[in-house]
C-alpha cells in the first residue's frame, strides 16, 4: 500500500492510499471510510480486489489520520478534495464504495464528480438533515452527538466528553472475531492523533446541507443497510431510494452496523459486474 500525501489548493495536506501506483488496467474503487476511522482501504477486501482487479483509492478526511482539518467542511467540499486525489493521480473515471459515514460522503462525491463516477455502493448511509423523522431508532448517545452538532462546532467539541456507547448488537460483536475485526486498527483514537476534529467535523457535517443533490446521481447506486441498525437506522436507506433515481436499496433483515459489512464482497462484486 503506496501511503501519499497530496496538497489542497488551499494548502491543506490529504493523506492518502493507493495500493496499485499506476496500474491504469485495474479498476480504481475509492474507499470512504466511517467515522471515526482511518482511510485506509479495507484490509478484509484486499484478497477479494484482487481477483477482480481493484485497484484501491482513500485518503482520511480531513481531522483524521494525517490529512489536516478543515472545520466546516461538506459532502461537496470532501468531494472536491476527492477530485484533486484522482487528478494527482491521473484517474479519470472510479467507483465508490462508502461505509457508515462514509457512505454519504461517497453519494455526495458522486453528485459532484457526475459521469466520472461509474458506481456507488453504500453500506448503512446517512441520509440529508431534514428528512422526517431522521433521529427516530437511533440510539441515545449518537443522538445526544448529533443533536449537539446541530447546535454548532463547539457544543459538539464540548460532547466529546460524554462517553459514546454504539450499542452493538450481537451480530455486531460476532464480526470483530473475524476479518472485519480489522476495524478496530483504524478506529477511535488511532484515527484521531491530533484531537476529535475529524469525529466532530463529520458530525457537524451530517447536519448541514451537502453542497450538492444526491438526486443527480447518474451512476448505478446500491444501498445496503440492515434492518437492525440504530446507530443509523435503515430508514435513511429507505429516503435515499425513494430519492435517487438510479438506486437499488438491499435491505438484509437482522443486520446492523457492523454486521451489514458481511455483505462487502458481494456489493465489490456488484461495481465490477456495472463497470467497464
Amino acid at each position: 500500500m503506496d501511503e501519499i500525501d497530496f496538497r489542497t489548493a488551499d494548502g491543506r495536506v490529504l493523506h492518502g492510499y493507493d495500493s496499485a501506483p499506476g496500474d491504469d488496467a485495474r479498476l480504481a474503487v475509492v474507499w470512504h471510510h466511517g467515522t471515526p476511522n482511518l482511510g485506509t482501504p479495507p484490509a478484509p477486501l484486499y484478497e477479494a480486489g484482487e481477483w477482480l482487479g481493484i485497484r484501491w483509492i482513500s485518503f482520511d478526511r480531513p481531522g483524521y489520520g494525517g490529512s489536516t482539518a478543515a472545520p466546516g467542511r461538506t459532502m461537496a467540499s470532501v468531494a472536491a478534495d476527492l477530485t484533486t486525489v484522482l487528478d494527482t493521480l491521473g484517474i479519470g473515471t472510479c467507483a465508490l464504495m462508502g461505509y457508515s459515514g462514509g457512505g454519504s460522503y461517497a453519494l455526495g462525491s458522486a453528485a459532484v464528480l457526475g459521469d466520472r463516477v461509474e458506481a456507488v455502493a453504500t453500506f448503512a448511509a446517512i441520509a440529508p438533515y431534514g428528512m422526517e423523522g431522521w433521529y427516530d431508532g437511533m440510539i441515545d448517545s449518537g443522538r445526544a452527538a448529533l443533536q449537539a452538532a446541530v447546535a454548532g462546532r463547539a457544543a459538539r467539541l464540548h460532547n466529546e466528553a460524554v462517553e459514546y456507547d454504539p450499542e452493538f448488537t450481537d451480530s455486531d460483536v460476532a464480526m470483530f472475531d473475524g476479518p472485519w475485526g480489522w476495524l478496530g486498527s483504524v478506529a477511535g483514537d488511532k484515527a484521531m492523533p491530533n484531537g476529535p476534529d475529524g469525529a466532530v467535523d463529520d458530525d457537524c457535517s451530517y447536519v448541514v446541507p451537502w453542497g450538492c443533490d444526491p438526486a443527480t446521481i447518474t451512476a448505478p447506486v446500491l444501498l445496503l443497510h440492515g434492518t437492525a441498525d440504530h446507530i443509523i437506522p435503515s430508514t435513511h436507506a429507505g429516503w435515499l431510494a425513494a430519492n435517487l433515481p438510479t438506486a437499488e436499496l438491499a435491505l438484509h433483515p437482522g443486520l446492523s452496523h457492523i454486521s451489514i459489512l458481511s455483505q462487502s464482497e458481494s456489493a465489490l462484486e456488484w461495481i465490477r459486474d456495472r463497470t467497464g
